[in-house]
C-alpha cells in the first residue's frame, strides 16, 4: 500500500525522534548545514519568483520544492527536530534522555544557522557582482521585508513580540505537518504532494519560520537593511524558535502521539 494508517506512521515518528538522538554530531551537523542551505536556496528563489511575476501566490507554490529536496535527502531542520525528538523521551524508548534531546537540538539549530547564513553570503555577492552594485530590486525588497518583521514588530512592544511568537507556532504546526505527510505516503510523488500543501500554506500566509529567517535576515542585512543584529535576534529569532518549538511539539506531535500511540480504550457497549 502507497498508505500508512496512522498508528503506523506515528511508530514511525517515534522511531524517527529516536535515530536522530544516536545519529553522531558530524552527521547531525552535516545533515543540519544542507538543510539549512536548501531552505535558504528556495526562500531567495520564491522571493525572486514574486518580484520577477508580482504574484506572491507563486512564489509560496513554488516554495515548497526546497523543503521536499531536504527531506527526500534525509536533511535535518531545527523544526522538525523539535517535534520529532522529544517523542522518543515521552515514549521512554531506553537511553533517552533530556540532555541527549537537548543537544540534538543545539547541534541542528548550529548546523542550519551555518547553512543558511553560507547561502546568505552567496547570494548577496551574486546580486551585487561581489559588492560593487547595490543588488537592484531584490536588494530592496529583502532590506523592506528585515525592517517589517523586526522593526515592525518593535513598534508594537509585547503585544509585537507575541505576535510572532504565534506566527512561529502556527509555521511549525503546517512544517510538522509537512514532516508527518511525508511519513504517510510510501512513494516520492505521495510525499511531495504531502509536503506541498501545509508548506504552501505557511509560506503565503507570512508565518516565522526559524530556519528561514536564519537566512532571511542575515541576507537583509547585508542587502542594506536598517535594523541591528540584535533587533533581529530580540524581535524575531527568540520569539519565532520558540513559537516553533511549541507549535509543532503541541498541536502536531503530542497530537497524534496522544490520540494513536497513548489511544484511550475503547468504549464498551452493552
Amino acid at each position: 500500500m502507497a498508505y500508512l494508517a496512522p498508528t503506523e506512521f506515528v511508530t514511525k515518528m517515534v522511531d524517527s525522534g529516536e535515530s536522530k538522538v544516536y545519529m553522531s554530531t558530524k552527521d547531525t551537523l552535516i545533515r543540519a548545514f544542507m538543510a539549512g542551505a536548501i531552505l535558504a536556496l528556495a526562500a531567495v528563489f520564491a522571493i525572486t519568483v514574486t518580484m520577477q511575476t508580482g504574484s506572491p501566490l507563486l512564489g509560496a507554490v513554488l516554495f515548497p520544492v526546497g523543503f521536499i529536496m531536504l527531506y527526500l535527502m534525509s536533511f535535518d531542520l531545527l523544526t522538525g527536530v523539535f517535534m520529532l525528538v522529544p517523542l522518543a523521551l515521552i515514549d521512554r524508548r531506553p537511553g533517552v534522555t533530556v540532555k541527549q534531546v537537548l543537544r540534538n537540538w543545539g547541534w541542528v539549530f548550529l548546523g542550519n544557522l551555518g547553512g543558511a547564513l553560507t547561502v546568505a553570503f552567496m547570494m548577496a555577492f551574486v546580486f551585487t557582482f561581489g559588492f560593487d552594485t547595490d543588488g537592484g530590486a531584490i536588494a530592496a525588497k529583502v532590506s523592506s521585508i528585515g525592517e517589517a518583521r523586526t522593526l515592525g514588530y518593535q513598534e508594537h512592544g509585547v503585544s509585537g513580540w507575541f505576535t510572532i511568537f504565534i506566527r512561529g507556532m502556527l509555521c511549525n504546526w503546517m512544517v510538522s505537518m509537512g514532516v508527518v505527510g511525508a511519513m504517510i505516503s510510501t512513494t516520492v510523488s505521495g510525499k511531495a504532494i504531502a509536503m506541498w500543501m501545509p508548506i504552501m500554506l505557511f509560506f503565503y500566509m507570512g508565518f516565522e519560520h526559524s530556519i528561514v529567517n536564519m537566512f532571511l535576515f542575515p541576507f537583509s542585512m547585508i542587502m542594506g537593511g536598517d535594523f541591528t543584529v540584535s533587533d533581529y535576534i530580540l524581535w524575531n529569532e527568540i520569539p519565532t524558535v520558540l513559537g516553533n518549538l511549541v507549535g509543532g511539539l503541541a498541536f502536531t506531535g503530542l497530537t497524534l502521539y496522544a490520540t494513536h500511540i497513548k489511544t484511550a480504550p475503547k468504549r464498551v457497549l452493552d
